[in-house]
C-alpha cells in the first residue's frame, strides 16, 4: 500500500511547469538582470540544441551573477560551436548498441529504455544531445518488440528507464510499461534515471509512487551537479519516495568552471546524504561535440578527488567514473 502524499505545497501541476518553461535566453536574461552581452550567447547554438529551463530552476540562479554554476549549465554559448577533436556526436558508442528502437543493450545484464526524447530542462553537456531520438521512438503503444527481446534475453535482470527523462512520460503510460516489465521474471530490478525531481519537483506524484512500487526496491539516480540545485521541494519529493520504498542515488558530472573545486564537491555530497540521497558516481564528461568548454583534465579530477577522499567519510564519497564505449562497465578512475 503506497502511503497517500501530502502534494499541498505544489503551486502549479508538473504539466504547468514544463508549458511555463523559459525557452528564450532573453528572457532569462529579463529574470536575473543579465545583459545579453555578458553572456557570450549563441542563436546557432540554441538551433543545433534548443535552449530549455524550468522557472523553479532559474529561481535558484543568483539575479546578476553570469558565472553562476546553475545558470552556466544550461546557456548556449559560442564555444559550443568549436569543434574539438575527439569530441563528436556519439561519446559512448550507443549507436552500435541500439538493437530496437527504444532500447540500448550495452551492458550484459541491464539494458536502458529510451522512454521520451524531452526533458524538462536542457543541460548543455548532456551525452545524448545529438542522439536520434525520432528513430528511437516506439510510441505508447510500440513497446511489444522490446518486451519480446527482453524476454529472449534473461541475462538481463535490471532495466533502465531513461531518455531523455523518463517522467516526461505521463503517468498512465508509466504504470502500463512497468506493469508489462514487473511481469518478465528474469527483471528483477528497476532504475530510473531522471532530473525531473530535482529541476520539477512537483512531478512526483502519488501515481508515481505507485507505478515505481509495481518492482521492489525500485532505484531512482537524480542528477544533482551543484549544491544550489537542492531545494525545500527537493527535500519533499526525496522524502514522498524514500516512504514509498524508492532507493535514491545521485550521479554528478564533473564540470570545469562549475564544479570543479573541493568546496562544491564537499557541499555537493553532503547536502544529498542529508537528503537521504547515497552518492553514486562523479563522471568524467563524456567528449559530445558541442560540450568541449565543460571538460575537466583526468588529472586535475584524479587531484580533486584525493582532495574529496581526505575530508568526506566513505559512505559519501561517489566513485570517480569514465565510461568508454565497448568496455563492459563504467571504469573506476
Amino acid at each position: 500500500m503506497i502511503p497517500q502524499t501530502d502534494l499541498s505545497w505544489q503551486e502549479e501541476s508538473w504539466q504547468s511547469a514544463i508549458k511555463n518553461t523559459v525557452t528564450d535566453a532573453l528572457e532569462l536574461c529579463r529574470l536575473l538582470g543579465l545583459e545579453p552581452d555578458q553572456l557570450n550567447l549563441s542563436p546557432e547554438a540554441s538551433t543545433q540544441f534548443p535552449f530549455k529551463v524550468p522557472r523553479s530552476f532559474i529561481a535558484r540562479m543568483q539575479p546578476g551573477d553570469p558565472r553562476d554554476p546553475l545558470l552556466l549549465q544550461v546557456l548556449h554559448q559560442q564555444s559550443e560551436l568549436i569543434d574539438v577533436p575527439g569530441f563528436i556526436a556519439d561519446p559512448l558508442g550507443e549507436e552500435l548498441a541500439n538493437p530496437l528502437s527504444g532500447l540500448i543493450h550495452k551492458y550484459k545484464n541491464r539494458a536502458l529504455l529510451t522512454l521520451s526524447g524531452a526533458c524538462a530542462i536542457h543541460c548543455r553537456y548532456c551525452f545524448r544531445r545529438h542522439f536520434d531520438y525520432d528513430n528511437n521512438n516506439p510510441g505508447s503503444e510500440g513497446w511489444l518488440p522490446v518486451l519480446r527481446y527482453l524476454q529472449e534475453h534473461p541475462e538481463i535482470d535490471e532495466i533502465i528507464l531513461s531518455g531523455g527523462d523518463p517522467l516526461s512520460a505521463p503517468d498512465r503510460l508509466l504504470h502500463k510499461l512497468t506493469q508489462q516489465l514487473s511481469n518478465i521474471r528474469s527483471l528483477k530490478r528497476l532504475r530510473v534515471h531522471t532530473r525531473f525531481p530535482v529541476v520539477i519537483p512537483q512531478r512526483i506524484t502519488p501515481e508515481c509512487l505507485e507505478w515505481l512500487n509495481l518492482f521492489n526496491n525500485p532505484i531512482m539516480v537524480l542528477h544533482i551537479n551543484h549544491a544550489n540545485e537542492i531545494s525545500s521541494q527537493l527535500q519533499k519529493a526525496c522524502n514522498d519516495l524514500a516512504s514509498a520504498g524508492v532507493v535514491l542515488l545521485n550521479q554528478a558530472v564533473l564540470l570545469k568552471g562549475i564544479n570543479d573545486n573541493l568546496e562544491a564537491q564537499l557541499n555537493l555530497h553532503r547536502h544529498c546524504f542529508d537528503l537521504g540521497i547515497k552518492p553514486y558516481y562523479l563522471h568524467l564528461l563524456d567528449p559530445v561535440s558541442g560540450a568541449a568548454h565543460f571538460d575537466t583534465a583526468e588529472e586535475d579530477a584524479l587531484a580533486l578527488f584525493e582532495q574529496m577522499r581526505a575530508s568526506l567519510s566513505g559512505y559519501m564519497l561517489p566513485t570517480l567514473v569514465r565510461e568508454k564505449p565497448g568496455d563492459i562497465g563504467k571504469s573506476r578512475l
